[in-house]
């Protein structure tokens, strides 16, 4: 509960595609907002693939308020993947990616709930648009801000650029 009483919590989700990305990512929002309501968007970013060839990514990440648990919000990701029609390995081209970040300050490693997720701080595409959304949260392991990472991030070696995109 929050100052205010609102039993409700803080959720970092990051979404990327790099098939058919713009039209992918409108449904996870549209589906989203039809679950959570409001949301918060940081802005788009393109990236390269990470990890195998591919066309570049479409990254953002979405902050949002619930009263689910981390599993339930898991369990709506999965619901959304299945109706982007995913059917991709982690290390190929995919319509929807959608991944827990942080849920409150929860730290969880039991499947499927592992949160904070461990590579929040590896990839630009995540932690920039993180640290857009929400530069004065504290990593639940670290104790450092996410602008703090952010600042001390390698940025030239994952460049990213803004897209104008409509969600």
């Amino acid at each position: 509960m929050d100052a205010s009483g609102d039993t409700r919590a803080t959720v970092y989700l990051g979404l990327g595609s790099n098939i058919s990305p713009e039209e992918n990512l409108r449904l996870a929002i549209m589906e989203l907002r039809a679950r959570y309501g409001d949301l918060d968007l940081s802005a788009v970013y393109q990236s390269a693939a990470v990890g195998f060839e591919g066309a570049d990514f479409l990254n953002l990440v979405v902050r949002l308020r619930s009263e689910e648990s981390a599993l339930e919000i898991c369990d709506r990701i999965e619901l959304i993947h299945n109706l982007a029609g995913r059917k991709s390995d982690k290390w190929e081209s995919r319509q929807l990616d959608i991944d827990l970040l942080l849920y409150n300050d929860l730290v969880s490693e039991e499947r499927p709930v592992r949160v904070p997720r461990h590579d929040v701080l590896d990839y630009s595409f995540v932690l920039r648009p993180l640290a857009e959304l929400a530069p004065d949260l504290i990593h639940p392991v670290t104790g450092k801000t996410i602008l703090q990472h952010w600042q001390k991030f390698d940025a030239a070696s994952q460049p990213l650029e803004i897209i104008d995109v409509v969600l």
